[in-house]
């Protein structure tokens, strides 16, 4: 029986199977094996496409301060947005799968340089590898937001399928990592330690997860209630924790009432491509997304340069900025000091080390020794 027979049996006995507090050891048993059986045809797919170059459509550059990746079913507008943004030229039609590889685009925006790829339109079923399904999903992996592109007339039904086949790939959209130590350990067995009550696993079932993957030695310490599906995910360790906006194009195509009740949605921006529509909004939803954080630099004895920010992820701190510089900069032995203007500081300027926190738009100027 092979890996696709296995998962389909596995499936259908999950779903034959009453949800209760006498069969959650069992389904917690069954996610396990199905959350292994699902890594190892996803890696058995990597391998086999290693050699033969498979993929090289699909391998573009990371350049630039971000990548957004643009994630949808054929014929959603991704071309559309992409080519009104960037100036990139990716090819746009009223049919179905017009774009066959990466299109990457460059957005500048704020003074960052924000690298967008336009991937061919997923179906359902790309996590089996329908349509070239994988190459697509692994390059959105590499994201630091995915755009899900829906169409208005359809968004009801696009979004939750997009939405499985980017979670069953790893993908876990606008989630943080669970707050649990798993640190897998040679020999003394399991050792076993929750902070907090759980609701959703036990012990037991901890231990029955870790035996299906081979596991037998390790220090595991839960500090909040998760699932079962966030300890596999511990476990695995392949997550990718992403951010991600729904983008509603085609709002030209229905009510206005419609488009109200999108536009109210969590994550969610609506547009329409063929009349330029929320551009703007969708580029300032974008920009709170990606977290970015803008730090302009200043020589001693001149203006700051407003041109030409350093640009780095929020909660930055000093020492990155000195890296962005040079790496000699964050060198204790190089480094003296810095004055830092802004919203970090408590006032202009303020005498700092390398441990301060930098707010979006403060200048800093770095004194060496």
């Amino acid at each position: 029986m092979g890996i696709q027979e296995r998962i389909k049996e596995i499936e259908l006995e999950m779903s034959r199977t009453q949800k209760n507090k006498a069969t959650e050891y069992h389904l917690g048993l069954l996610k396990s094996r199905l959350a292994k059986l699902r890594s190892q045809l996803l890696e058995g797919d990597s391998a086999g496409k290693g050699g033969g170059g498979g993929d090289r459509d699909f391998e573009v550059v990371k350049y630039g301060d971000a990548r957004v990746a643009l994630v949808g079913f054929p014929s959603v507008g991704k071309s559309t947005f992409l080519s009104s943004i960037t100036q990139t030229q990716s090819e746009a039609a009223a049919y179905e799968f017009t774009t066959l590889t990466c299109v990457p685009g460059i957005l500048n925006y704020k003074g960052a340089t924000i690298q967008i790829l336009d991937l061919p339109g997923i179906i359902e079923g790309a996590a089996q590898g329908k349509g070239r399904g994988r190459q697509v999903i692994a390059t959105a992996r590499s994201a630091d937001l995915i755009l899900l592109m829906l169409d208005a007339t359809k968004a009801n039904t696009q979004a939750p399928l997009l939405e499985r086949e980017l979670e069953s790939v790893g993908i876990r959209m606008n989630k943080r990592p669970p707050n649990v130590l798993f640190k897998p350990k040679k020999t003394g067995g399991i050792a076993f330690t929750a902070t907090v009550p759980l609701t959703h696993m036990n012990e037991k079932l901890c231990y029955g997860i870790l035996h299906e993957f081979k596991i037998h030695n390790a220090d595991i310490v839960i500090r909040e209630d998760i699932t079962v599906d966030e300890f596999l995910d511990v476990v695995e360790g392949n997550r990718q924790y992403i951010r991600c906006l729904h983008v509603v194009n085609k709002i030209d195509a229905i009510t206005i009432e419609e488009v109200d009740r999108l536009a109210r949605l969590p994550n969610t921006t609506v547009i329409s491509c063929n009349l330029n529509l929320n551009f703007e909004r969708l580029l300032e939803v974008m920009w709170e997304y990606l977290e970015l954080c803008r730090v302009y630099t200043r020589r001693r004895g001149a203006p700051p340069d407003f041109e030409d920010p350093l640009v780095l992820r929020k909660g930055a701190k000093v020492i990155d900025a000195c890296r962005a510089i040079h790496r000699s900069l964050a060198d204790p032995h190089n480094f003296r000091y810095a004055l830092v203007w802004g919203l970090s500081a408590k006032h202009d300027p303020q005498r700092v080390g390398l441990q301060h926190d930098l707010d979006d738009e403060d200048v800093i100027q770095v004194i060496k020794k």
